[in-house]
């Protein structure tokens, strides 16, 4: 079972914002970020807090893959 977050960075770009504007926005830490970068799981409530910030559903920013 893996996340993939390849979707919120498309986003984050389609938005022309950079990490630290999605720590500021959505109100994680940059330990957070790091997690994402590295495609490991977050809580459901820092995916909430993105969702909320980018405006977006979390199917916009996360894939779940079977492995």
């Amino acid at each position: 079972m893996a996340f993939r977050y390849n979707k919120l960075w498309k986003v984050m770009i389609d938005k022309k914002m950079i990490k630290k504007d999605l720590i500021r926005e959505a109100g994680i830490t940059s330990t957070t970020v790091a997690k994402l970068s590295k495609d490991l799981p977050v809580s459901m409530e820092v995916l909430g807090k993105i969702c909320h910030a980018l405006n977006v559903n979390i199917g916009d920013i996360v894939d779940y893959i079977d492995e």
